[in-house]
């Protein structure tokens, strides 16, 4: 399903918000633990097109921004290290040092 350009826009202006931003990843990361791939991959997806840094983060990754897209697809079947890999690099880009600091943002 294509995305509406308001839809788009609504997460770029809601990413601009840090606590926004850290309960996107951290819903992604539960929806990983409760088996739904396709929501965690949705809401990466979510994270990377609002703050506007697949290409930033694929070349922290080492990998080509395709790549990355492919990832984080509806499809997207990444391995647990490239998982972990993105999830580290988004928490250091956020500032979050600690697991005890991203839980904290549980609502």
């Amino acid at each position: 399903m294509a995305l509406t350009r308001e839809f788009k826009d609504t997460v770029m202006e809601l990413c601009k918000d840090s606590d926004y931003r850290k309960g996107l990843l951290l819903e992604s990361l539960e929806s990983y633990l409760e088996g739904d791939i396709v929501v965690g991959n949705s809401l990466l997806r979510d994270y990377l097109n609002g703050t506007q840094a697949f290409a930033e983060i694929a070349e922290a990754l080492d990998m080509q921004e395709a790549g990355l897209r492919r990832m984080v697809s509806p499809t997207g079947n990444a391995t647990a290290k490239n998982l972990f890999r993105l999830f580290k690099v988004c928490q250091d880009r956020e500032g979050i040092r600690s697991a005890d600091e991203f839980l904290g943002y549980v609502a």
